[in-house]
């Protein structure tokens, strides 16, 4: 299983009342146990975890971003990272039509 993080973009956050840019960490199975693990491997809290339905991830902030690239994330652009998000969808509905 591979865990990757998309580029950093202007997505409205603000931390300590600066803006900044931040990325998403993301999974391409149903199985989120790996990135969890790098999750915790660089200190996100499982409460950080964003469980969407398209897309689970945690939110990455620069520091946090290079942190997951060194424990193993791999680098994705926007694009690449839209089409895994949307094959995960699919692989997703699959599971749920084969467990009916």
């Amino acid at each position: 299983m591979t865990v990757y993080v998309d580029p950093l973009g202007n997505f409205g956050w603000k931390l300590r009342g600066r803006a900044t840019t931040n990325c998403h960490m993301f999974t391409d199975t149903e199985d989120l146990s790996e990135l969890h693990k790098v999750a915790a491997k660089i200190g996100m809290k499982l409460a950080w975890f964003q469980n969407s339905k398209s897309a689970p991830h945690y939110d990455l902030t620069p520091n946090r971003r290079a942190a997951a690239i060194r424990a193993g994330a791999v680098e994705v652009d926007r694009e690449k990272a839209v089409s895994i998000w949307q094959a995960r969808r699919v692989l997703m509905v699959a599971i749920k039509e084969n467990y009916l």
